[in-house]
């Protein structure tokens, strides 16, 4: 039990030590959903790049997302794990 603790907060500070993925959530609990192309216009990087942050995120259930007209709008977990909220709230405004 302690190992798998410590993996997941392993993996966890992992994510979040990346600082395009730390505005990413800034981002998406200040201005709601978002699609990917917005948000790499915002933080002026490739959408390839986005998008293989926030399927980090998505994997941590961190975000939530649905298909809409054709595109994919990411938007905050309401219902993300309570370890990773008390963190986030570290970041968060």
């Amino acid at each position: 039990m302690y190992n798998i603790k410590m993996k997941r907060w392993s993996i966890i500070f992992k994510i979040l030590g990346n600082i395009n993925r730390l505005k990413i959530v800034s981002i998406l609990n200040e201005k709601g959903g978002m699609y990917v192309g917005d948000i790499a216009t915002k933080l002026d990087i490739s959408i390839k790049a986005t998008s293989k942050h926030l399927i980090l995120f998505g994997n941590l259930d961190v975000l939530e997302y649905k298909g809409q007209s054709g595109h994919v709008l990411y938007y905050i977990n309401p219902v993300m794990p309570e370890d990773i909220k008390k963190v986030l709230k570290l970041f968060l405004k």
